[in-house]
């Protein structure tokens, strides 16, 4: 590890086939980018899968057991002929021929600390051989919980070099949400950031009989107890292990094995370890990094999205390894206010965000814009036309419009660089759908969002939008190799996404039916979304058919359609979730923009600026959630029954027309229980905790069409 004196980062540098397997005719369109041929794909499916030499026998796709191996999805060409490596093989060969490459970076007392990619890999191997002093056994789990940082990477790495399982555990988990991952994985060692975490796994640590070491990686430790360490005493632990000790835990790793454990949120009941393997691992991360025309040892990324999740860890760990990039870490405040200063200290080549954080910067951006007045609002409003024309235009392959370059040199320039995002060829959203307005604004300032689409189970990314290569509303296409079947299609071509590729899970670990659920016997991952592709080959998630609503009439309505269209007319709407399974007609509830409390993430009764200047422009003088909810400001209820009619006009048919709606007082949020920890709408949470109110919307009939029914909507506090 090195350290910079001074405060700022360093600067660094198609084949469509419709084909038959086992069970016969598969309903949809295979689309393939990797070279794999029709044929190649037919053989894949029939053969189920291959073990090739050297790795551990199998005979099947799946295994729910954590010493289980799987059969690779292979062909002779293209993408999914790649041999198959582990992680350490991937690791060493970033070490090999970018030894002096800053892998790591993280501001601390003002102070950048950062390590080259030998000085990760030796302080990722003593995490290992101290993970092996403590008694970590292969194929159980050393747990993590807490916000990024080099010690998380480390002990995540420490443990795959071991012969464990990497497992984050959300930091918003309470205690028993630890206990549940923790006994699932049978972890050996659970690594805290602080003592608000530690608490949390003392006080369930005595029903755990696999957990023999704690281990805190900030702060000082506010209590002594046997098998508690310190970060620093944790490092030391393994100075006495040898060399061949680790190099046996090294040696006896297969591809084919398991090493990553991804707990899904449980948004629907308790959360299910996907189980990933060595080759899910390198197999996506180099061919993900490929298509996005990654460049060796020049990429530089942020750390800040939940390592717990699927995305952060293929993002900030396992793409920037396979492409000797280098990773920073935000602050732990950084969702509070602090991301835009560490990017403009950073200045990374790509950054995730879902979609909240991409709202974000847009509401602050846009306080800006309302400020200018005259010739500086004539430019930027005058810019925003031409960023969204040029985008627009680039988007259909054809040239940007004239002032382009001066609306780049002039406005786009300086945006980018207020915001960090100067040398930034990716800005990625995912984990989310995000809504149209936010896509077009950042279109208009010449920042466009490339949409991600994929899952825990497919490693992360299984279809990405790129430059020169996206549509509004598309998740883009697949990365080579990576397969899309849409399984029984309706007349409108929408049917269930499901996966193909060597990106594909191993299985729920424990769970042989769950994982029977998701993997069919053509070595198919059932996504359970909705979706369909066009003509050109991009892919549009619909909805999710869990989240189908049928009607008592029959109709199957898929909910986010309806409820984007809802924030598409309603700026001052933060979250709207569609009521109407088995009933006559749709509801809706909706919530207001609201300020987040700093430091809770509790929503306040704070309307954000954006709602305020909608409240204006109807005439309400409203600044708190409480004033306008529940029908109690007749200006705002008029002004939503507006645009809610005006959602009605854009539905497909009569029956997809909201019929009752109702502002809460609150805003849905992770604390509040509303959202899970990727920010999902938890919608059965929802349906029981507002199961009153929307009984009442249902107590009297629909009102007629072309009525108002705002009178019906309002339900006593």
């Amino acid at each position: 590890m090195s350290v910079t004196a001074d405060n700022h980062a360093p600067t660094h540098g198609n084949h469509t086939a419709t084909s038959k397997g086992v069970n016969g005719t598969m309903n949809g369109v295979l689309k393939e980018n990797g070279d794999v041929s029709a044929a190649d794909i037919h053989v894949s499916l029939s053969q189920k899968g291959v073990t090739p030499a050297g790795l551990l026998s199998a005979d099947s796709l799946m295994t729910w057991k954590a010493d289980g191996a799987v059969q690779l999805r292979m062909s002779e060409t293209g993408a999914l002929s790649r041999p198959p490596e582990t992680v350490h093989a991937m690791f060493t060969r970033a070490v090999k021929n970018y030894p002096d490459q800053t892998a790591l970076g993280v501001k601390r007392n003002d102070v950048w600390l950062k390590w080259t990619y030998q000085e990760y890999y030796d302080a990722c191997c003593k995490a290992a051989k101290s993970l092996i002093k403590l008694g970590l056994e292969r194929f159980h789990g050393v747990g993590i919980i807490g916000f990024n940082s080099p010690e998380w990477f480390m002990g995540h790495l420490g443990a795959i070099l071991a012969g464990g399982f990497g497992v984050g555990i959300y930091t918003t988990n309470n205690a028993e949400a630890c206990r549940y991952v923790a006994e699932s994985c049978e972890a050996n060692v659970i690594i805290v950031e602080n003592n608000v975490q530690l608490q949390k796994i003392l006080k369930v640590w005595d029903k755990l009989p696999h957990l023999k070491a704690v281990v805190q990686y900030t702060g000082p430790l506010e209590q002594k107890r046997p098998n508690l360490y310190t970060w620093e005493e944790f490092m030391k632990l393994g100075s006495d292990v040898a060399d061949k000790t680790l190099e046996d835990r090294i040696s006896a790793q297969v591809p084919n094995q398991c090493c990553v454990l991804i707990y899904t949120s449980g948004t629907t009941g308790n959360p299910k370890g996907a189980m990933l393997s060595h080759d899910n691992i390198t197999w996506t991360a180099h061919y993900a990094s490929e298509y996005a025309s990654l460049r060796m040892g020049k990429e530089i990324s942020v750390s800040y999205l939940p390592l717990s999740h699927v995305a952060g860890q293929m993002l900030d760990i396992f793409a920037p390894m396979c492409n000797a990039g280098s990773t920073y870490f935000a602050q732990p405040d950084a969702l509070k206010g602090s991301l835009v200063q560490t990017l403009k200290e950073v200045r990374p080549t790509a950054l995730l965000g879902v979609p909240r954080v991409w709202e974000k910067i847009a509401d602050k951006l846009q306080a800006i814009g309302r400020e200018s007045r005259g010739m500086k609002k004539k430019i930027g409003t005058w810019a925003k036309g031409i960023g969204l024309a040029g985008n627009m235009n680039i988007m259909k392959g054809h040239s940007p419009p004239w002032g382009w370059t001066i609306a780049n040199m002039v406005v786009f320039r300086n945006i980018r660089k207020a915001l960090g995002l100067d040398r930034c060829r990716l800005q990625f959203s995912g984990a989310a759908p995000i809504a149209m307005e936010t896509l077009q604004y950042f279109m208009s300032i010449n920042i466009p969002l490339y949409e991600l689409y994929g899952m825990s189970e497919s490693t992360g990314p299984h279809t990405m939008a790129l430059p020169h290569h996206f549509r509004l509303g598309s998740c883009g296409s697949e990365f080579p190799g990576a397969t899309t079947v849409i399984k029984n299609a309706d007349d409108e071509g929408i049917g269930e996404v499901c996966f193909y590729g060597r990106h594909v899970f191993m299985g729920y670990l424990k769970m042989e039916d769950k994982t029977r659920e998701a993997l069919d016997e053509e070595g198919l991952l059932h996504s359970g979304d909705l979706g369909k592709k066009d003509q050109e080959g991009y892919l549009y998630i619909t909805g999710r058919i869990k989240e189908l609503i049928i009607t008592a009439g029959g109709e199957n309505i898929p909910p986010v359609l309806i409820e984007d269209t809802v924030k598409e007319e309603l700026p001052i709407i933060s979250n709207a979730m569609l009521i109407g399974d088995k009933r006559k007609f749709l509801s809706c509830l909706l919530t207001p923009k609201v300020e987040m409390d700093a430091e809770t993430g509790a929503p306040t009764d704070q309307l954000t600026q954006q709602a305020i200047d909608f409240c204006r422009k109807v005439g309400s003088q409203a600044t708190k959630a409480s004033e306008i909810a529940e029908g109690r400001d007749t200006l705002i209820n008029e002004a939503i029954q507006a645009g809610v009619t005006r959602a009605n006009k854009r539905a497909a048919s009569r029956a997809q027309n909201i019929q009752k709606w109702l502002l809460l007082e609150q805003d849905f949020s992770i604390p509040g229980g509303e959202l899970g920890p990727t920010l999902k709408l938890r919608r059965p949470i929802v349906n029981k905790m507002y199961a009153d109110t929307i009984d009442k919307f249902y107590a009297e009939p629909a009102p007629t069409p072309g009525t108002t029914p705002m009178e019906e909507t309002k339900v006593a506090r």
